[in-house]
C-alpha cells in the first residue's frame, strides 16, 4: 500500500482542471495498481526512497543532464528524455504526469501494471498453462515500459523527419533556391540535434550492457531478498536480455538518421557541383566577352588613329581606303578572338 506524504487531487482531475506550474508535481503507481499525485518539495522525495540530493539533481528539468539509468540500493533513476522517474521495488515514482509526452506513459503503467489475475489455458494433454502472466520483478516491468516509451517516442520524431526531409531534397536537387536552401538547412539542423540524442540514449544502454555490475545493481527485488540465500546474484541474464532488446532499436532508429544524413549530404555535394557547374559557365561567359573586347579595341585603335586631327597626303582622294581600313581592321580582330578562343580550348579553359 501506498503511503503518501501529500496527496493531491485526483490525476485525471487535475488533468481536467489543469495547473500552472508542474515542476513538484509526481505520479506514484505501486504494484497493485494504486495510484496517489503528490504535490511536494525534492526533500520530502528523498525521504521516501531514500536517495541523496546528487541523485534527485539529476531528475531536476531546470538542469540538463544526459540520458541516464542510475542503480541505488534501493532505487532506480531515470532521466530519459522527458520521462524522468524513480523505481523501487514496490512503487515508481514519475515525475511532472500532465506533460502531454509523459502521460501515454502514465496510462501504458496502469495498463501494464495492473493486479495479474491467474489465468489457465487447457492444453490437449489434460495439463494447464498460464497465459497473460508476466513474471518479472516490478522494477523490470517499468524499466520496459519507459525505454519501450522514449524508444518509440523517438523512432516517432525519426519517421516525421525523415519524411519532411526526402521532399525538401527533392525540391533542391531540382531548383535550388534560397527557401529550398533554407528548408533543408533547417532539416539538417533537426537532424543534428535528433541524432545526438538519440545517440545519447544508445551510449548510455551500451555503458549498461557492458557493466555487469551495474546491471545487477538494477534487481531491486532480489537485493531485497537478502534473507534468501541465493547464487545466482551474478546473473544478469533478465535485464542484459531487456536491454539489449531496446538498444538494437534504438540502433536501428541511429542508422535510419545516419542513412538520412548522407542523403542530405549527398544533396548538398549535388548542389555544390551544380553550383560550381554554373559559375564555371559564368568565368566562360566572362572570358568571351572579354577577349570580344579585346577584339573590338583593335578596330577601335584604328578608328582612334584615323579620327586624330593630323592631315595625311594619302588621306586625301583616296575615298576607297575607308572601306579597307573597315575590312581588314574587321578581319584582323575576328582572327585575333579566334586565336584566343582556340588557345583557350586547348588549355581546357573552355568546356564545348
Amino acid at each position: 500500500m501506498l503511503d503518501p506524504l501529500i496527496v493531491a487531487p485526483a490525476f485525471d482531475g487535475l488533468k481536467k482542471k489543469g495547473c500552472g506550474s508542474h515542476s513538484h508535481m509526481w505520479i506514484v503507481l505501486d504494484s497493485t495498481g494504486q495510484e496517489v499525485v503528490l504535490d511536494v518539495d525534492k526533500h520530502a522525495i528523498m525521504r521516501r526512497v531514500q536517495i541523496h540530493a546528487r541523485d534527485l539533481r539529476i531528475l531536476d528539468p531546470l538542469l540538463s543532464y544526459p540520458p541516464t539509468i542510475l542503480a541505488r540500493h534501493g532505487a532506480i533513476i531515470l532521466n530519459l528524455e522527458h520521462i524522468k522517474a524513480i523505481i523501487t521495488s514496490e512503487e515508481v515514482l514519475l515525475r511532472n504526469p500532465l506533460d502531454e509526452n509523459v502521460v501515454p506513459v502514465v496510462e501504458e503503467l496502469r495498463r501494464r501494471l495492473k493486479p495479474q489475475t491467474d489465468h489457465r489455458e487447457a492444453n490437449g494433454d489434460g495439463s494447464s498453462s498460464h497465459i497473460g502472466e508476466d513474471d518479472s520483478p516490478f522494477e523490470f516491468r517499468v524499466l520496459e515500459v519507459v525505454l519501450e516509451s522514449i524508444c518509440s517516442f523517438l523512432s516517432a520524431r525519426t519517421t516525421e523527419l525523415d519524411t519532411a526531409v526526402h521532399p525538401s531534397l527533392d525540391m533542391l536537387t531540382s531548383k535550388i533556391t534560397s527557401r529550398n536552401l533554407d528548408r533543408v538547412h533547417e532539416s539538417k539542423s533537426e537532424m543534428a540535434r535528433l541524432t545526438a540524442r538519440v545517440q545519447k540514449l544508445r551510449d548510455e544502454l551500451g555503458r549498461l550492457l557492458h557493466e555487469d555490475e551495474d546491471m545487477a545493481e538494477l534487481y531491486l527485488t532480489r537485493k531485497l531478498a537478502s534473507a534468501t540465500v541465493s547464487g545466482d546474484e551474478n546473473d544478469v541474464d533478465e535485464v542484459e536480455m531487456l536491454l539489449e532488446t531496446y538498444f538494437m532499436q534504438i540502433d536501428d532508429t541511429l542508422n535510419i538518421l545516419t542513412t538520412l544524413g548522407q542523403h542530405i549530404d549527398n544533396a548538398n555535394a549535388y548542389v555544390r557541383i551544380k553550383l560550381d557547374k554554373d559559375r564555371n559557365r559564368l568565368i566562360q561567359l566572362d572570358l568571351c566577352l572579354s577577349a570580344g573586347n579585346l577584339c573590338l579595341d583593335v578596330s577601335a585603335l584604328v578608328a582612334g588613329i584615323f579620327g586624330m586631327n593630323i592631315p595625311y597626303k594619302w588621306n586625301t582622294n583616296h575615298g576607297h581606303m575607308f572601306k579597307w581600313v573597315v575590312i581588314c581592321s574587321g578581319m584582323l580582330s575576328s582572327f585575333l578572338f579566334c586565336i584566343i578562343m582556340f588557345f583557350a580550348y586547348c588549355k581546357g579553359l573552355l568546356g564545348f
